[in-house]
């Protein structure tokens, strides 16, 4: 099997998984508990918190434990809205964020939120000053991912941060497909609320953070008993918690390497693969991207039955989202960058990973172009 698909998930790193084995056997005790077995517990919880933190640039107590980066966006997005819903109801977004953050936003629309979804240019990177005339006197909140799940595409998020603190404005950014992928230190980036998930860096899946700077107010959405600074109830996954750190660790020290290694890898597919197939677009081209993805418009085939036709070769890969797997309209992402909805529908995305080697990007080149050529010629669609 080739896997070209890390943007969905990862496989677990063998040392986080190392680090895990003892909390999920030996050392079970719950970290809420008064006694020796709880308290150690609670050590290994904080110190997997420390080390996160330094990795990260921020403080300890900066970091929430959620179970997914989903909830931690929710958290972000939730508990500023009701936090500061007295101040005003006016939350600024983009047209391409992850349903994690377009269907939450969507759901305060409906609690009578007013709501300003930002475009994209072509490229697929917002305009900072489309941002600064969208703001209002009632505005509380911007959220702007870091790197679109789809495309790769790095958003502008220190201009955007800048932007949002000149008009006191609190910014939240959905960092998960970031984190470990490009540099990353919580202050240059300047955002308030930063959500990432383990299992997109090599983690085990059932763990994401919300880094919540010192100060931001927040309101929780799960009630219960007065976990993660009574933000987050619920008995901490301690084995996740520390396999989370370890893979972000990891992730961090070899983040510089694997972004040249990886960069160089998915520019050359590209390169090769626009020489071989006819009417391909590469989307983002030219725009700061994380250097593991690649998103390809392939004119004249529907995406769904390139995956498919890659898969009884081995080649795993994907439409978009795995989130939005199953959804009948074109990719949201495409749609808001002007794609037309035949060439949205036509969109394949590639990701990268540590195991990625040329060898398989060669023949991940091969076995496009044939199931390309097939399909089209089902179609007659020869060009």
């Amino acid at each position: 099997m080739i896997y070209l698909d890390h943007n969905a998930t990862t496989p677990l790193a063998p040392t986080a998984l190392e680090a895990m084995l003892p909390y999920l056997r030996e050392r079970y005790g719950n970290p809420s508990s008064p006694y020796r077995f709880g308290n150690e517990a609670r050590g290994a919880v904080e110190r997997a918190r420390s080390r996160i933190a330094e990795c990260i640039g921020c403080k300890p107590v900066e970091i929430i434990f959620c179970a997914s980066g989903t909830e931690a966006d929710n958290l972000a997005l939730r508990g500023v809205a009701h936090a500061l819903e007295a101040r005003g109801r006016h939350i600024v977004t983009t047209a391409i964020e992850h349903p994690a953050v377009l269907h939450t936003c969507k759901a305060l629309e409906r609690e009578g939120f007013r709501l300003t979804y930002l475009p994209v240019s072509d490229d697929g990177a917002v305009e900072p000053g489309a941002l600064a005339a969208s703001l209002c006197p009632d505005t509380i909140m911007v959220s702007a991912m870091h790197a679109n799940n789809e495309t790769g595409v790095l958003q502008p998020i220190e201009e955007i941060a800048a932007i949002a603190r000149r008009r006191g404005v609190l910014l939240h950014t959905d960092a998960v497909q970031s984190v470990g992928k490009v540099p990353f230190r919580v202050d240059d980036l300047g955002a308030d609320l930063i959500a990432f998930s383990g299992h997109k860096l090599y983690g085990p899946k059932g763990i994401g953070v919300l880094y919540a700077r010192r100060g931001t107010q927040l309101t929780s959405v799960i009630t219960g008993g007065g976990h993660e600074l009574g933000l987050r109830a619920g008995t901490e996954n301690v084995a996740a918690i520390i396999g989370l750190a370890e893979a972000v660790c990891l992730a961090f020290e070899e983040q510089e390497a694997q972004a040249v290694r990886l960069g160089a890898l998915r520019d050359r597919f590209e390169r090769r693969v626009c020489a071989a197939i006819r009417r391909i677009k590469i989307n983002g081209e030219g725009t700061p991207r994380v250097p593991s993805t690649s998103s390809l418009s392939v004119q004249g085939v529907d995406g769904e039955s390139i995956v498919l036709g890659l898969d009884v070769r081995g080649i795993c890969v994907s439409t978009g989202s795995a989130c939005s797997t199953g959804e009948d309209e074109p990719s949201h992402v495409l749609r808001a960058m002007g794609r037309p909805a035949q060439e949205a529908r036509g969109a394949i995305r590639l990701s990268l990973g540590k195991e990625t080697r040329e060898a398989d990007m060669d023949t991940t080149v091969q076995v496009l172009t044939e199931t390309v050529e097939r399909l089209r010629s089902i179609s007659s669609d020869r060009g």
